[in-house]
């Protein structure tokens, strides 16, 4: 038996929880006449610890137990759930879904039958270290960024960790677990200079334990890109507007194809044809070279997942081939009404949300140009090199980015660092403006939180620098 089973049935069975066999009647109660169904059970320990101006400004810590069970028939989900494991409590939940569903005669879909070798280890870091030796790293970060420079008047710096154990049981008896470690590590600072002000910031983090994270090479290295970003900010003119090429830098800038292509190629919303994408498969809808996948299975990446919440393993999903539409992220509903496979992206913020397709780590491939060959390609433009908010329409693929950092290209070189400029565009016609992909795909530092529907989740990204025209930059020169 694997340690995520043997730990499931620590926590989710015996003396303080479900006897299997009474839990197995139940799930086929609920599950019987429907397409797909299973029972989610969920144990999370969390904690975030944030230090300001020299002292503790909050402190959490929270434990989260329940079961989610779900009948699916059609186009149609049943859900039910509570915060309590018992037979009693699941029992009820059963009688709630045979009730509300129409019980037509269907084929269950077969499920999973066993999970893969895990991507990252079932350690729970919030049982590492005691809660005092983190509030001192806090306070030692702070004491650090000061001395590293004269001009820093505020200090924020965080931590942050959780520990997920899961159990998947399906109406034939097939139990699926999971243990789950995620961590992150944030700093930004406040830079005063000739009386402007202007904030840095970095943030990383991942499936693992703290250790990574508080090394002192890794954090002190943290606090000087925070000063580095805020110095930069305090040197920067307005950005100018127009439509104009853009050079986006490698790593986090992916959260541009997250936001502007991801969603759309998401199966729920190409079924419901509400996506800017819908019906284009098959069709360019990308320069040649730009290849894009969704790869959950990166050992240790915050998107990663060795199961996805409906214990189906997570997948290498291409979703662009050199230009072309060729796949879409399905959770198992949706693959099974648009008679395609589950690609492992069934997934949900907790016990008490249904799943839905999602993103894992979203990523474009590297190509053969370098950096130097994009720059020196631009007569007047802009190099984002980082990314702060963004957000975009679903359905019209209209997109807006800020930019945390960039500067202005001219004659074919960087030269001063703006201020405000956003990045306006189009998902499905944005591709089509990439010129250039450079040979140099990073991946983000960890730090992707996803939204959809309500419900939040950790993401990855990841692309190359990547030069596009035809963006519109908005920004307050005049």
């Amino acid at each position: 038996m694997s340690e995520a089973l043997t730990t499931a049935n620590t926590l989710f069975h015996g003396t303080n929880g479900l006897d299997p066999i009474t839990a197995a009647r139940h799930i086929a109660t609920a599950t019987d006449g429907a397409d797909d169904g299973e029972l989610f059970l969920e144990y999370r320990e969390s904690e975030a610890i944030s230090f300001e101006d020299g002292r503790i400004r909050s402190a959490s810590f929270d434990t989260r137990r329940g079961f989610g069970l779900r009948a699916v028939l059609g186009e149609a989900s049943y859900f039910a759930h509570a915060g309590e494991i018992t037979d009693e409590a699941l029992a009820r939940a059963a009688a709630t879904i045979k009730a509300a569903k129409a019980m037509e005669l269907s084929v269950t879909a077969a499920g999973p039958t066993a999970a893969p070798a895990s991507l990252y280890a079932g350690l729970n870091p919030l049982a590492e270290m005691p809660f005092s030796t983190r509030a001192a790293l806090l306070q030692e970060i702070d004491a650090f960024a000061r001395a590293a420079d004269s001009r820093v008047i505020q200090v924020m710096a965080s931590i942050m960790g959780e520990w997920q154990a899961i159990e998947i049981i399906r109406a034939d008896g097939t139990r699926l677990a999971d243990l789950r470690p995620l961590v992150r590590l944030n700093v930004s600072v406040v830079l005063e200079h000739a009386g402007r002000r202007e904030s840095g910031s970095f943030g990383a983090g991942g499936r693992t334990s703290y250790a990574p994270l508080i090394a002192p090479a890794y954090w002190q290295s943290a606090v000087h890109e925070a000063i580095r970003q805020a110095a930069v900010n305090l040197e920067s003119i307005p950005a100018p507007a127009g439509e104009m090429p853009v050079v986006l830098g490698a790593g986090w800038p992916g959260i541009l194809l997250h936001e502007a292509i991801g969603h759309g190629l998401e199966g729920d919303f190409n079924r419901k044809q509400t996506s800017a994408f819908s019906g284009l498969m098959g069709s360019r809808i990308a320069s040649k070279g730009v290849t894009v996948v969704d790869d959950g299975t990166i050992p240790n990446r915050r998107g990663s997942l060795t199961i996805d919440d409906e214990g189906t393993p997570t997948s290498r999903t291409t979703l662009i081939d050199d230009g072309v539409l060729v796949g879409f992220l399905q959770d198992r509903l949706n693959a099974r009404l648009m008679n395609m496979r589950p690609t492992g992206n069934g997934r949900r913020e907790s016990y008490a949300h249904s799943p839905m397709p999602r993103m894992t780590n979203t990523i474009m491939l590297a190509g053969d140009a370098t950096k130097e060959d994009m720059i020196k390609s631009v007569k007047r433009g802009i190099y984002a090199a980082n990314f702060g908010g963004g957000q975009v329409d679903i359905t019209s693929g209209k997109f807006v980015f800020t930019a945390s950092e960039a500067y202005l290209i001219e004659d074919g070189k960087i030269t001063a660092p703006v201020k405000g400029a956003t990045l306006i565009g189009n998902g499905p016609d944005a591709l089509t403006h990439v010129e250039m992909i450079g040979n140099d795909m990073e991946l983000d530092p960890g730090v992707g939180t996803c939204g959809k529907n309500g419900q939040g989740v950790p993401v990855g990204v990841g692309q190359p620098t990547m030069k596009m025209s035809g963006l519109t930059v908005g920004g307050t020169a005049a």
